[in-house]
């Protein structure tokens, strides 16, 4: 609860119960799919598969209006 405290909600004004209900889960997607964590090997909770090669092209996704960027192999 503290990460997506810090890392999201402590930058964002909330406007309602829909609003915080869409901010969160959008977060929690990031976090469990997309974010690398270090006790993982850098990989998501939720990904599949071995860990990805690094490659040359990457491309950036931005999410939350831009408060979180996720990056993705070509």
């Amino acid at each position: 609860m503290g990460t997506v405290r810090r890392e999201c909600l402590d930058h964002l004004l909330i406007l309602g119960q829909r609003h915080l209900t869409a901010v969160v889960t959008d977060y929690v997607d990031h976090d469990n799919i997309h974010r690398p964590h270090r006790a993982l090997q850098q990989r998501p909770p939720l990904a599949a598969g071995a860990p990805h090669k690094p490659t040359v092209t990457v491309i950036r996704g931005d999410r939350l209006g831009g408060l979180i960027h996720e990056y993705q192999a070509a």
